[in-house]
């Protein structure tokens, strides 16, 4: 078992990075930056410029925003500004009301926004909200986390900057991760000091519920459900994890107003990561403690890797989640810390390279994707069949192997993002 004190370390890393959101992450964190700047400013704005990192750009312009049956940035921001609250974080927009949708719209047609890309840097997540009225001006800055705000300013009065690092105060160096240490937190913590994750289990398997009761994003979920569809797929276990992840991603992507337990500061990547785990755990009869052990073993294992690809990245965040889930499945298959390192391996050598092209709709079919990949690499390595270091990407080394994935997401994958961004931005509607 680990020490005290680092399991309480790894326990705070979880509880910062597995948050409850509505919605996407990345137009409620320009949601959540619009509110502050608007808090700022003490009055409702006349005026509001947005600049914007092309990764948050990219997965905002597609999606819907949950409650409004519309997508895209624009409904987001203006009700940010007007019912937003700071405090509520990603769920910044959650006292949402007819009349407030209405109140939005109307916002919108007076032409009070503009959206720009942010031109000169280099972080990936980069949110600048400028709000004026009244001859008064507020700015707030979100950047490296969603909601990690670093500047505050009104009229000319800097409140708050943490945009270059103190040098006055010493910096807590990041808590150091590695598969291993992420399998012996676990399965030997304390199940008590675990538990919490259930949580994630009740948000995002309650979300799969809230798909039924709509047509939300392409349906992928319900159509799976379908008597045709289980002529194809089969009524298994198989078939109701992928459907049952699905079906969450569908109502995300889709606008439902309800509530996600996110990874990383991704709801997709959330869902990716909890709800695979808990269907298979339930059809497998797996008990409630092994339960808790591999939703933790798949959500540490995103974040651990998130760590080097970072918060945005070419590299579909499915890929990352889908890992964990893989490992989680794994571990309720009786699987040990060896045949893990394989399932990983396993995923590594299959779905490398899938690109991010925006959060949307779609996002569905690339999650079932990942999690079919993922049954499948952690029925492979409990049959003792794994992607050998002699093949492709794949090294020895688990964690070596993990960081070529993330060399290619966020190093060699560059030009795929400005090209995604490009055709994005320059399709004929």
């Amino acid at each position: 078992m680990l020490e005290k004190n680092i399991r309480e370390q790894i326990n705070e890393l979880i509880h910062q990075q597995v948050v409850p959101a509505v919605g996407c992450t990345e137009p409620m964190a320009v949601a959540l930056c619009t509110a502050r700047a608007t808090e700022l400013l003490g009055r409702r704005p006349e005026y509001i410029s947005v600049l914007l990192s092309a990764n948050i750009l990219k997965n905002a312009m597609g999606v819907g925003i949950p409650g409004t049956g519309m997508i895209g940035l624009p409904i987001a921001i203006a009700l940010g500004t007007l019912i937003g609250k700071s405090e509520y974080q990603l769920e910044v927009i959650k006292d949402l009301t007819p009349d407030t949708l209405e109140a939005g719209k109307t916002f919108i047609s007076e032409n009070r926004i503009d959206v720009k890309l942010k031109e000169g840097i280099t972080e990936k997540l980069y949110i600048e909200i400028t709000c004026e009225a009244e001859g008064h001006r507020a700015t707030a800055i979100i950047s490296c986390a969603h909601t990690n705000i670093v500047f505050e300013e009104k009229d000319g009065n800097v409140l708050l900057d943490k945009m270059q690092p103190s040098t006055t105060t010493e910096e807590k160096a990041p808590l150091c991760l590695s598969l291993k240490r992420v399998w012996e937190f676990a399965t030997t913590s304390p199940v008590e000091e675990i538990d919490f994750i259930l949580e994630a289990k009740r948000y995002n398997l309650r979300a799969a519920a809230e798909a039924l009761k709509g047509n939300y994003g392409h349906c992928l979920g319900k159509i799976m459900d379908r008597p045709l569809s289980r002529g194809i797929f089969g009524n298994s276990i198989f078939s109701h994890v992928i459907a049952k992840t699905a079906s969450a991603c569908d109502a995300r992507m889709g606008g439902a107003l309800i509530p996600v337990m996110s990874n990383s500061g991704s709801g997709n990547q959330g869902i990716c990561a909890t709800n695979p785990v808990a269907v298979f755990a339930k059809e497998n009869e797996n008990t409630r403690e092994e339960l808790i052990r591999a939703l933790i073993l798949s959500h540490l294992t995103a974040i651990y890797i998130k760590q080097s690809l970072g918060a945005l990245s070419a590299l579909c965040g499915c890929v990352v989640a889908s890992i964990g889930s893989s490992c989680g499945i794994t571990y309720l298959m009786g699987g040990n810390y060896v045949n893990v390192c394989h399932s990983v391996k396993n995923m590594i050598a299959n779905l490398t390279g899938m690109i991010c092209d925006g959060a949307k709709p779609s996002c569905s079919l690339k999650i079932s994707s990942g999690v079919s990949t993922a049954i499948l690499s952690a029925t492979l390595s409990m049959e003792g069949k794994h992607v050998t270091a002699a093949e492709g990407i794949i090294d020895e080394d688990v964690d070596k192997s993990i960081r070529n994935l993330t060399s290619i997401g966020k190093e060699a994958m560059c030009n795929t993002d400005d090209m995604v961004l490009n055709i994005m931005t320059h399709k004929c509607n």
